[in-house]
């Protein structure tokens, strides 16, 4: 019994210390990978079920990448025919569904048409608190809520594996180079070096973004695509 005991422990300080030196190691070390499969509970054959579990303990340890796919709600931008809920505290006449329009307005009771269209959940928020605390209530809290998301797309063209039109996630931003990768990535013929995206968002612009200068420099902000844009890559010439 007493053996049986003393095993047990030292095989699963030893599972755990090599789940962790695996964690820390990460992907570049798979003969750690390999030992790890080798080992099997006590009563259990070494196989792919053991490995498989092993391996998925790893991967949980291992930290996320970061990717602004991931985003939370705070990058979220507000835009015409999203439906919003706003909450006073205590003012439940104030409580209010409303959609906002075309024009990025919406009417909100006491304040009238207020513009939301193209302000973060944050933004929304502080102004409507601002605007309620200069005039009606004192210290107001509000909370704004986002209950159905209006369709918001892009277009991309050109010398990508899927050119289409595409839909924005439902709370989150896309990037530039996402947006790419979404239609299927770079061709073998793209210009990477000057993509064109088209913005019909505050007047017809046109603005040309390096996109492989953009990636390799870890200091520069990614290039955020905005609803309706559309993003053409050209073809390279030789």
């Amino acid at each position: 019994m007493k053996r049986n005991l003393m095993f047990n422990r030292n095989h699963h300080g030893r599972v755990a210390g090599l789940l962790l030196a695996f964690a820390l190691g990460g992907v570049a070390c798979p003969a750690r990978a390999a030992d790890l499969s080798q080992i099997a509970a006590p009563g259990r054959p070494a196989g792919p079920a053991a490995t498989n579990a092993i391996q998925l303990t790893a991967i949980a340890l291992a930290p996320t990448p970061s990717s602004s796919l991931f985003n939370d709600t705070r990058s979220y931008r507000l835009t015409a025919n999203d439906v919003l809920k706003i909450k006073v505290y205590q003012e439940e006449d104030l409580t209010t569904d409303l959609r906002i329009s075309k024009d990025g307005t919406a009417t909100f009771p006491l304040l009238g048409a207020i513009s939301l269209g193209g302000k973060s959940i944050e933004e929304a928020t502080a102004m409507v608190r601002d605007l309620l605390a200069k005039d009606y209530l004192v210290n107001p809290q509000v909370t704004i809520t986002v209950t159905e998301y209006a369709k918001r797309r892009f277009t991309v063209l050109g010398q990508v594996g899927k050119p289409g039109i595409y839909e924005f996630p439902n709370e989150e931003g896309v990037t530039l180079l996402q947006a790419i990768g979404m239609a299927g990535g770079f061709t073998r013929l793209a210009k990477t070096s000057t993509v064109t995206v088209t913005r019909t968002s505050g007047g017809n612009r046109t603005i040309t973004v390096n996109v492989k200068a953009n990636t390799n420099d870890p200091a520069t902000k990614q290039f955020e695509v905005l609803p309706d844009d559309t993003v053409q890559v050209g073809e390279r010439t030789f």
